[in-house]
């Protein structure tokens, strides 16, 4: 298909933002324009494109799967750009070496995958030995050495920290509710309305012990109907109906395996984001390559 040409990269970035944040509001504050420009924007590329690329809900957007497969494709060509800007603050190509890295499940499945590629189209003589770990064998292989650095859910650690910390992304944790349940007519939903509804309970990388925290804020327990560590299974049973979640942003994915939609809500209760970080030693210099890589990933998350 060829570009039209009056195509934008500033259309693409508007709608980039109005496709992650869910809002075409929220876009339009985070980018300083009136909300008119950002909905006329999507408007263009719907009509040049000859597709319908979000939904439009009561709350705010939800991307259509024409407009999911766009996004893709137009965040690979942001990212490309902002690599292709940003390289003269990096070591030339010939940089060669090992760099070991453990990573945490949700991590590794949701946020690293693109982003070493990036990494490697600039750096393609870095090895990456990457380990899957959970984040308690991560934090001791950092302190012993055996790691360069980690990558896992910074907010679950516990203090005192010993490692230094550095935050790469906050991921906003929203309802997840199939689009004919109860709770998606109510115009504002609490935590108190949740705990009403099975719940469907994430177990990897903390996920219980990370939620029943902000349950306890409010003396409530979620009335949990199952517990999982697959994703897609949660994603199946969501959709289908049989109880709702909360999870971050970072994992949400509007369709299950069996093409149902998931719908998303904000929470009228304060709940905390879900923080995606680097863990490494205090006292020891990173190797060239490790720096390399830890200062990309800085740079490549706005961090």
């Amino acid at each position: 298909m060829q570009i039209p040409a009056n195509m934008s990269l500033r259309q693409l970035r508007y709608f980039a933002e109005a496709a992650e944040l869910g809002q075409f509001s929220q876009a339009a504050r985070k980018l300083h324009v009136s909300q008119s420009v950002i909905t006329t924007a999507v408007a263009q590329l719907e009509t040049l494109l000859g597709l319908r690329l979000f939904d439009r809900m009561p709350h705010g957007v939800a991307l259509t799967a024409e407009g999911h497969r766009f996004h893709q494709h137009v965040r690979h060509i942001l990212d490309t750009l902002q690599d292709a800007l940003s390289e003269p603050m990096f070591l030339a190509n010939t940089l060669a070496g090992t760099v070991r890295v453990g990573a945490s499940y949700t991590v590794l499945g949701y946020f690293l995958p693109s982003l070493l590629a990036r990494f490697k189209r600039s750096y393609p003589l870095v090895e990456i030995d990457l380990i899957d770990m959970d984040r308690v064998e991560i934090e001791r292989g950092v302190a012993e050495g055996a790691l360069d650095f980690g990558l896992c859910i910074i907010s679950n650690m516990v203090e005192p920290y010993t490692l230094k910390r550095q935050l790469l992304i906050r991921s906003r944790r929203q309802l997840w509710l199939a689009e004919s349940h109860p709770l998606a007519a109510l115009p504002v939903i609490g935590l108190a309305d949740v705990a009403e509804h099975p719940y469907i309970m994430l177990k990897v990388d903390e996920g219980e012990a990370s939620a029943l925290r902000y349950w306890q804020s409010i003396q409530r327990e979620p009335n949990v109907a199952f517990r999982t560590s697959s994703l897609e299974a949660l994603r199946g049973l969501v959709a289908y109906g049989f109880g709702v979640s909360i999870l971050s942003d970072m994992v949400y994915r509007p369709w299950s395996l069996e093409g149902r939609r998931i719908d998303v809500r904000t929470l009228d209760d304060a709940i905390p984001p879900m923080e995606v970080g680097l863990v490494w030693r205090p006292d020891d210099a990173l190797s060239t390559p490790a720096e390399a890589l830890h200062q990309f990933l800085v740079f490549a998350c706005g961090a």
